[in-house]
């Protein structure tokens, strides 16, 4: 499985790859921001994209809608402390395909990516 992961926080992408890697997801991309990120996924393919909300230059939510223009079908999921119940309708009409709120769990994000990524991890 081929992971991008895109969040302005260091610490987080830290977080979030030692979790991917405890679930065996070694194949991991980051961006710091929407911008690098675009670039990165115009440049490879993936199997989803884990993106944090807030973020300089291209937030989250403009980072999803870019990538639906391009693919309606990659995985998105926002991991986000983003919570309110507006923001969460707004990412899901943007066509987010799943939420995690930060703090999240190894095994939250497990379930996430094993209820849309056609692999067992």
């Amino acid at each position: 499985m081929k992971v991008l992961l895109v969040d302005d926080s260091g610490t987080m992408r830290t977080i979030q790859r030692r979790c991917l890697n405890k679930l065996g997801i070694e194949d991991i991309q980051e961006a710091e921001d929407g911008v690098q990120a675009l670039e990165k996924y115009e440049a490879s393919e993936f199997d989803v994209v884990l993106s944090d909300w807030n973020m300089p230059n291209m937030d989250g939510l403009t980072l999803l809608k870019e990538i639906r223009t391009r693919n309606k079908d990659i995985p998105v999921i926002m991991i986000t402390t983003e919570a309110e119940r507006a923001r969460v309708v707004t990412a899901i009409q943007a066509g987010v395909s799943d939420y995690l709120v930060k703090p999240f769990t190894p095994d939250q994000l497990k379930e996430k990516l094993v209820k849309w990524v056609s692999v067992t991890v």
